[in-house]
């Protein structure tokens, strides 16, 4: 559903915005490059720098930039984003699971929107769909605003909900959040005019980033919340689990017929993932 709200700050006139910039690094921002690439030009994309990865710690790309270079799209890279910054002449810049702070000097240069996977102003912060699964929601949703220098606070454009199903995991929530991203913001960038609506005090609450601590599955907590846990963090982060004495990572799981925690895909320690059953009779 679209989310109307009572107070307008303001409703701007302008164009048809048919060439864009995009602000991403995660994989949700990867997706939402790709999905608008299809439809407008996309005169580069900014994103964080190549990091070490994986157990060699080699640099890699991070996942935007693997989409912008196959589709021929320019990178830039800076250590931290200044005003200046040449982003190709944009109509608007798209902001994305970028993950650095853009300071106020560069967002006043033009129109910078922000997609953020929650129905804010819940959920503000680094991790809005691992957060809203780990409180046990059972409706999320994706909110265009207006990029501001406060954490996922700036004014509302658009923003349309959709529910959590109980088999969803972290991934279906991602996915189904870019689609209606890419849908949305079509819808804003074609306007006639954008109405912009303050958020409101009420409700906010904050995602931090997930840690260490959040990845312990407590198997003597209930088998919902364990089940709920691990599609939280699957298939990108891992649950983490001690399993017949081995340390693990739980990437799908179930409540059992009897109620219990049941793991159906894990991975050991240096191990590649595989069905639960094939790890135990590893382990005979």
């Amino acid at each position: 559903m679209n989310v109307a709200h009572p107070t307008l700050t303001s409703s701007l006139e302008a164009a048809r915005v048919a060439r864009i910039a995009v602000a991403a690094t995660a994989p949700f921002g990867a997706d939402v490059l790709e999905r608008l690439a299809a439809t407008y030009e996309v005169t580069c994309l900014l994103t964080r720098p190549d990091a070490p990865r994986g157990r060699g710690r080699s640099l890699a790309p991070p996942p935007a930039k693997v989409v912008a270079e196959r589709l021929g799209i320019p990178v830039v890279q800076p250590e931290r984003p200044r005003e200046g910054l040449d982003l190709g002449a944009p109509g608007a810049v798209i902001v994305c699971a970028y993950g650095l702070l853009l300071p106020e000097a560069l967002l006043e240069q033009g129109l910078w929107l922000n997609v953020h996977p929650s129905l804010l102003p819940a959920w503000r912060g680094a991790a809005p769909v691992e957060r809203a699964m780990l409180a046990g929601d059972t409706e999320t949703g994706v909110t265009i605003h207006q990029t501001v220098k406060e954490l996922d606070a700036g004014p509302i454009v658009a923003q349309e909900a959709f529910p959590i199903g109980h088999e969803d995991d972290a991934g279906a929530i991602f996915a189904r959040a870019a689609e209606v991203a890419a849908r949305l913001l079509a819808d804003v960038l074609d306007a006639p005019n954008r109405t912009f609506t303050p958020q409101s005090d009420v409700g906010v609450t904050y995602a931090g980033k997930i840690d260490a601590s959040d990845r312990m599955l407590d198997l003597t907590r209930p088998a919902d919340e364990l089940v709920r846990r691990v599609r939280a963090l699957s298939p990108h982060i891992g649950a983490r689990a001690q399993l017949h004495g081995r340390p693990v990572t739980v990437w799908r799981a179930r409540v059992g017929e009897g109620g219990g925690f049941e793991p159906l895909e894990v991975q050991p320690d240096g191990g590649r993932r595989m069905d639960v059953g094939d790890w135990l009779r590893g382990l005979r």
